[in-house]
Formats: structure tokens, C-alpha cells, sequence
């Protein structure tokens, strides 16, 4: 079944987001700049897509990116759903050839139980509520479905230079930042099992899996 298109997600997003604020305004005002990074740092780009792959269940029609950008993750890796706040990045997605439905983590619009699997890449220091997001993901995965989580660790070398004002970022100016020993916590707080969570080049992918009872 076709979802219904992206533009005609407006109403979704503005109603049923239970006063969740995401931080759009950078998003959509650059939209090109954020896309372009992975052009910029292509290398980088593809270390961080071949750990995801690694951890990520092969995707099927089932298969959801819950922040899914313009698309640079779910396509290399066959993922055909993604949910994403941003009109201008969500345009993107679509028109590489990615079904994208207007929503955030923390209210996800896709029913109980709908998903065999959820990627949050680089996306959960946007959160304005990281519990609820992972709540919501162990929500919408079937029992024994994984969400595959990569993201900046706040320990790391790019995040520290951010925090210490070494450098200027206009996206990660938005952001809240985490250590890879809270996200665990926060996830078997909602009921994941961790499978693995390892840190490379401040890179962190967090694998874990809902309980199959």
C-alpha cells in the first residue's frame, strides 16, 4: 500500500505532535549546506554507513529511519520508509526515492508493532525527549525487532572542540549531546536489550533489540 505523500503530511505534523518541539528552522533554512556535508566528508561519510550496515538487520519493506535527513543514510542501505521533520530535507529523501511521512521520534505516526526494524543515525541529539523517541521506537518494532542508533559521543574529540567553543556549527548548535553509557541506560530503561555499543572515531553504533515475549 502507497503511503500518503509527504506534502500532505502538514496536518499530522502540527496536530499530533503533543508539543514536541524539534529545532526546523536550521534545517530547513540550509538544507543544502546539511546535505553537502556528505559530499564534503565523503570518507567519513562511508565509515559511518558501513558500521550501520554492520549492525542493521538486512532491511525490508518494514524497515523505517526514524530522522531520515535527505536521505544519505536509508538509500545506500535499502531502507524505504523514513520519517522526518524537515520539508526541505524530507523533499530530498523523496526524490531519492525514500517514502517520507512528516513526524518526529517522538510521536511517530506508524501503529504498534508495524516495524521489523528502526535506524536513528546522528539524530537523537535532536530529540527534544530521547526517552520518549526510544520509547516510541520499542513501540513500532515487532518483538525481537532492533533499533540500530549511531551518533556523536559527547566525550568524543569533534563534540568536546564544539562544547569548548573551538569550533563553530550551525547543526550542532542545536543539538544535546550524550555519552554512550546514558543512551544505553535510557534504552534498557524502556525495555531494550543491548546487543553491542561500540565507540570509533567518536562515532558510536548502539545495537539493541526489543524483548520477543
Amino acid at each position: 500500500m502507497r503511503l500518503p505523500d509527504y506534502e500532505n503530511q502538514v496536518i499530522i505534523f502540527w496536530v499530533n505532535f503533543g508539543g514536541f518541539m524539534v529545532p526546523q528552522e536550521v534545517f530547513e533554512r540550509h538544507a543544502a549546506a546539511y546535505d553537502n556535508w556528505y559530499v564534503e566528508h565523503r570518507k567519513v561519510y562511508r565509515a559511518e554507513c558501513e558500521r550501520i550496515r554492520q549492525g542493521l538487520p538486512a532491511p525490508d519493506a518494514r524497515t523505517v529511519e526514524v530522522g531520515v535527513g535527505s536521505g544519505r543514510f536509508a538509500v545506500p542501505l535499502g531502507i524505504p520508509l523514513g520519517i522526518e521533520p524537515s520539508v526541505s530535507l524530507g523533499r530530498m529523501a523523496r526524490q531519492r526515492g525514500v517514502e517520507v511521512i512528516r513526524g518526529v521520534g517522538e510521536w511517530l505516526p506508524l501503529k504498534d508493532g508495524s516495524c521489523s526494524s528502526v535506524l536513528m543515525v546522528t539524530v537523537i541529539c535532536f530529540f527534544d525527549d530521547m526517552a520518549r523517541a526510544f520509547a516510541e521506537a520499542y513501540r513500532v518494532l515487532v518483538p525481537g525487532g532492533v533499533l540500530v542508533a549511531g551518533f556523536l559521543e559527547r566525550g568524543g574529540t569533534v563534540i568536546q572542540a564544539y562544547l569548548h567553543g573551538d569550533v563553530e556549527h550551525r547543526f550542532l548548535s542545536q543539538g544535546k549531546f550524550h555519552s554512550s553509557g546514558e543512551v544505553r541506560m535510557l534504552l534498557r530503561d524502556v525495555g531494550f536489550d543491548i546487543r553491542s555499543a561500540e565507540t570509533e572515531n567518536d562515532f558510536c553504533v548502539i545495537v539493541a533489540e526489543k524483548n520477543k515475549a
